[in-house]
């Protein structure tokens, strides 16, 4: 199964978020007819990642982004544990500092980017600066329209230079939100992660859902696709993620690189040794 097909936004189509269904699941019934699967997947994800990390001609760039409580840090602690951390980097992008106020937008992310044989994971992103200044009008209509063109250019510049790049939606309801703020709530471990911003933000949802529909629509490219996962389900946010994150590992036809010294004069010195040894 290879779900880039059904969650693809092609290029040059129109985002209707609300003709999307957050609760979307495949043909899998419940999360334990999915367990088996989410399991190969990251273990295909982790031997090709090996290769990727060997070889060194090739990046990974994944993007997450979504509305509160969608999923990005459970995302990322789920969906990534299947990668080497030392081949592995997760960087968020949040308010910006005032250091990088001073500088490009773009200014801020560049440095994260993965090098060759690197995977590195934006928990939120570079297209922060297309949605939370958009809706909060923390910048002119001018300004962050034409920050679309130049995320377009970044992105096809990193390209060019080996890196793949996977950017997924995690798409949930208003509903669902509100239900996971209130899990928040009655679970000690995890009410750190509520905050009054939280409810607030929700005022601004139309709003959100606008400037994500705009996002997807003007910078889903054939070299840098965005992926709508519905997310209402965990579990199939999870098998979705991780099937197009192995997908295209495997499209990347890795391998790894031949020695560069002689195995067999190395065998035959080692054995010899031991044999001394003994």
């Amino acid at each position: 199964m290879d779900l880039r097909r059904k969650l693809i936004v092609k290029q040059g189509t129109t985002v209707r978020l609300k003709d999307v269904n957050a609760s979307y699941h495949a043909h899998y019934k419940t999360e334990h007819d999915a367990d088996k699967d989410i399991e190969e997947h990251q273990a295909r994800v982790s031997a090709y990642q090996q290769k990727l990390y060997a070889e060194k001609k090739h990046a990974l760039l994944i993007v997450l982004q979504g509305i509160d409580a969608a999923g990005k840090d459970g995302t990322c602690w789920h969906v990534m544990k299947a990668m080497n951390p030392q081949g592995t980097s997760v960087h968020g992008f949040k308010q910006p500092t005032e250091e990088e106020k001073l500088h490009d937008f773009l200014w801020r992310v560049h440095p994260y980017t993965p090098a060759r044989g690197q995977v590195s994971v934006f928990n939120r992103s570079h297209y922060e600066d297309v949605l939370v200044t958009r809706v909060h009008d923390l910048v002119t209509k001018k300004i962050w329209s034409n920050r679309y063109d130049l995320i377009n250019d970044f992105e096809k510049m990193l390209v060019a230079n080996n890196v793949t790049i996977l950017k997924f939606f995690l798409y949930i309801t208003p509903e669902e939100q509100l239900e996971r703020f209130r899990q928040r709530l009655d679970d000690p471990v995890r009410q750190w992660k509520i905050s009054d911003a939280d409810y607030k933000e929700r005022e601004y949802w139309d709003k959100y859902t606008a400037a994500y529909q705009d996002m997807m629509e003007k910078c889903s490219t054939k070299h840098a696709p965005w992926y709508i996962i519905p997310s209402n389900n965990k579990w199939f946010r999870n098998l979705a993620v991780s099937n197009i994150i192995w997908k295209t590992l495997q499209d990347m036809d890795l391998k790894f690189p031949e020695p560069t010294v002689d195995i067999e004069k190395i065998r035959k010195e080692y054995h010899h040794a031991k044999k001394e040894n003994i």
